[in-house]
């Protein structure tokens, strides 16, 4: 086998519908169409999500509330799962490479450390956001609590 001798694949390739040619072609006179109404007509195009008539989704849907566009979604991340990651690691700086490398959290994720579960290890905790009562759990354990400089500085501009 070579370059030249290459095929597709038996019947995957089909011949060209040609409409309007005679009716010897079987798709003369209506040309497929089939008769009167817009879908017979030339320029007619259906407009996205019309259901024939029928009410479409988008108006049979009750709808609540709104969607906040400015909404900043944080990933949350628990004492409990820090203290466990420190204890197999022997970790004292827990930064965003440190849960990228272990997998806790994605690169663009933004991280919230919140308190459920208990910190005993001082550890120094790099985040964008802290729970004040994950910040007064922290620093009681004799860690602290660090939001990244460009973070803050964000902040402050807006």
């Amino acid at each position: 086998m070579n370059l030249s001798n290459l095929r597709p694949a038996k019947g995957s390739v089909r011949e060209r519908k040609r409409v309007g040619r005679g009716q010897g072609s079987g798709m003369g006179g209506t040309s497929t169409r089939g008769h009167k109404g817009a879908q017979s007509r030339s320029g007619y195009s259906r407009k996205t999500h019309f259901e024939g008539g029928q009410m479409p989704l988008q108006r049979r849907v009750p709808k609540f509330g709104f969607k906040n566009i400015n909404r900043v979604e944080y990933k949350p991340l628990n004492l409990d799962s820090i203290q466990a990651l420190v204890d197999e690691t022997k970790a004292t700086i827990v930064d965003m490479e440190f849960l990228l490398q272990h997998g806790l959290v994605s690169k663009k994720d933004l991280v919230k450390v919140l308190s459920r579960g208990e910190l005993t290890a001082a550890v120094e905790i790099h985040a964008h956001a802290f729970s004040t009562s994950a910040k007064e759990a922290i620093e009681k354990a004799g860690g602290k609590a660090i939001v990244p400089v460009k973070q803050v500085t964000e902040e402050a501009a807006n």
